[in-house]
C-alpha cells in the first residue's frame, strides 16, 4: 500500500471542469477560477441548452460531461451559468463530485479577498443568503431527532431545517451589524462634506487597474495584486490637481484638493446578492461628483468591459453622474500599434495613461480639475469678508486676487452651483456678474441609488 505524501496532497491544485453555454466566451470563468488557484483541466462549450429540469440539458451530454470528470480525475465542476439547487443536487449524484456556478466562484473570491470588517459581513451575508435552499445537498441522511416515546410526541426537527433556521438567524444578525457600520460610514462622510471638497470616483471593469492609479496619484498604499477582484473596500483619499491654466509666475499651473474613491471592481452576470451586499460601495460612485471610468487598454475586450460597467452606474442610479473615460496601462501598447489604434477609434476622447509610468497623469489633472471647477468666475469681496477667501482656496482655486480699494477683487475656478453648492452660495452675494447670483441655490439631493435597489435591502 502505498503512503501518501501529506505536503504534497495539501499543495496539490483542485482540478476543475468548466461547463460554458452555446456561444459564450468563457474566458472570463477561466480567470476567475484561476484567481482561486484552482488548476484547469478542461473547457467544455455546450451546443445547445435544452429545457431539461434534471440537469438543465439533455441526459446523454450530461453523463457525457460526468464521464469526462471522471477520466480527467476532477475534484470540481464548474458551469458558467446559474443553476438551480435541485440541479446542483442531481449534478452531484451524477459527477460523485461537487459542482457549483459562476455565481459561487464569485463568492468565493469575495470570502478570500476580503479584509475589513465591513467586507467579511457583506461577504458572509452574500454566502449564507446563496447557500440557504442548497443546505439540501449537503446531507444523505435527513434523519429526524427523536421526540420523545412513541404515540407521545410527534418527530423532532430534520437536521436541515435545523440549520436553516441558524442560518435565517445568523442572516438577521449580520444585517443588524452591517447596518452599523453603514451609519458608521455615513458619519465618516458626513464629517468629510464639513469640508465640501468635490468628490470624484474610479470605477472601472474588476483588474483594469483603479487601485494602481489611486496609489500613483495620491501615495496611498491600497492593496494591488494582478487578480481579479484584489479590492472590495472602499479608500478615500485626498488628491491635489493641476488646473490646465497656466501663467509666467507658476509654470506648473494652480491647485486644487479633491476627494479620490476606489470602488470595486465590476464584472458582468454579477450576482444580484453581491450587489445589494456590496451597496455602501456601490453608493461612493453614485454619490461622487464625476467618475474616471478607468479601462484596460491592452485588454481586446475593452469595448465589452466599457459596456458592462456602463450597465452597472445605470443600475445603481449613476447614470447622469458625468464621467471621463481612462485608458490605462498604455505602456503596454507601445509594441501594439493595432490595439492602440483601436482604443483611438473607440474611445477618441478618452485620456491615455499609464499608472506603472506615470504618463499621461497632467492631462488627466487638468481635465479632472476642468470638469469638477467648471468655469472661471469674478467675484469682489469686501474687506470685512475676508473669510471667503479661505473657503475658495479650499474648495476652488483662485487664479487672480486684487486687493483695491472697493474689496479684493478674484477670478476663481470652483464656485459654480453643481460643483459646489456651499462655495457658489456663500460667493453669489459677491458676483460681478448678476446672472451667477441667480444660479446660487441648493442642489436638489439625487435619490436614484436608493430609489432603485431600496426595496431590496
Amino acid at each position: 500500500m502505498d503512503l501518501i505524501n501529506l505536503e504534497e496532497e495539501e499543495n496539490k491544485k483542485i482540478r476543475a471542469l468548466l461547463v460554458g453555454a452555446p456561444a459564450a466566451d468563457i474566458s472570463e470563468l477561466c480567470g476567475l477560477v484561476k484567481t482561486l488557484g484552482y488548476e484547469i483541466a478542461r473547457t467544455v462549450i455546450l451546443t445547445r441548452m435544452e429545457q431539461n429540469p434534471v440537469y438543465g440539458f439533455g441526459k446523454g451530454k450530461a453523463e457525457e460531461i460526468a464521464a469526462l470528470s471522471k477520466e480527467l480525475e476532477c475534484d470540481l465542476i464548474i458551469f458558467d451559468f446559474e443553476i438551480s439547487p435541485r440541479k446542483q443536487r442531481n449534478w452531484e449524484k451524477l459527477a460523485k463530485i461537487p459542482v457549483i456556478d459562476r455565481q459561487e466562484v464569485i463568492l468565493r473570491i469575495f470570502a478570500s479577498r476580503a479584509q475589513t470588517k465591513e467586507a467579511v459581513l457583506q461577504v458572509q451575508l452574500a454566502q449564507l443568503e446563496y447557500a440557504r435552499p442548497r443546505l439540501a445537498h449537503s446531507y444523505g441522511d435527513m434523519a429526524r431527532q427523536r421526540g420523545g416515546n412513541f404515540g407521545s410526541k410527534g418527530s423532532g426537527e430534520t437536521q436541515l431545517e435545523l440549520d436553516i433556521r441558524k442560518i435565517r438567524e445568523k442572516i438577521q444578525q449580520l444585517k443588524k451589524e452591517l447596518e452599523q457600520v453603514v451609519r458608521d460610514r455615513e458619519t465618516q462622510r458626513k464629517r468629510r462634506e464639513k469640508i465640501p471638497l468635490p468628490c470624484c470616483a474610479l470605477a472601472g471593469y474588476t483588474n483594469a487597474g483603479k487601485s494602481s492609479l489611486l496609489n500613483a496619484l495620491t501615495g496611498a498604499d491600497v492593496f494591488v495584486e494582478d487578480k481579479l477582484f484584489a479590492t472590495l473596500d472602499p479608500t478615500t483619499r485626498k488628491l491635489q490637481l493641476k488646473s490646465s491654466i497656466k501663467t509666467s509666475e507658476d509654470e506648473k499651473g494652480f491647485a486644487a484638493n479633491i476627494l479620490l474613491t476606489d470602488t470595486v471592481g465590476f464584472i458582468s452576470n454579477l450576482p444580484h446578492s453581491l450587489v445589494n451586499a456590496f451597496k455602501s460601495t456601490l453608493e461612493e460612485a453614485q454619490r461622487a461628483n464625476l467618475i474616471l471610468l478607468v479601462l484596460d487598454s491592452s485588454d481586446e475586450k475593452a469595448e465589452f468591459q466599457y459596456n458592462t460597467v456602463v450597465k452597472v452606474l445605470e443600475e445603481i442610479g449613476a447614470e447622469n453622474t458625468p464621467r471621463i473615460i481612462v485608458l490605462n496601462k498604455i505602456d503596454k501598447l507601445a509594441d501594439n500599434p493595432a490595439q492602440l489604434a483601436k482604443m483611438t477609434s473607440l474611445f477618441p476622447d478618452a485620456i491615455k495613461i499609464s499608472a506603472k509610468t506615470h504618463e499621461g497623469f497632467e492631462e488627466l489633472s487638468a481635465k479632472i480639475c476642468d470638469e469638477l471647477l467648471g468655469e472661471e468666475l469674478s467675484y469682489t469681496i469686501p474687506m470685512d469678508k475676508q473669510n471667503l477667501l479661505n473657503e475658495a482656496r479650499k474648495t476652488g482655486i483662485i487664479l487672480e486676487e486684487n486687493w483695491l480699494d472697493d474689496g479684493i477683487h478674484i477670478k476663481i475656478k470652483g464656485g459654480e452651483l453643481k460643483k459646489n453648492p456651499r462655495l457658489s452660495n456663500l460667493l453669489a452675494p459677491h458676483a460681478e456678474n448678476p446672472d451667477q447670483a441667480k444660479k446660487a441655490q441648493p442642489e436638489p439631493e439625487k435619490s436614484g441609488f436608493k430609489k432603485k435597489f431600496g426595496a431590496d435591502w
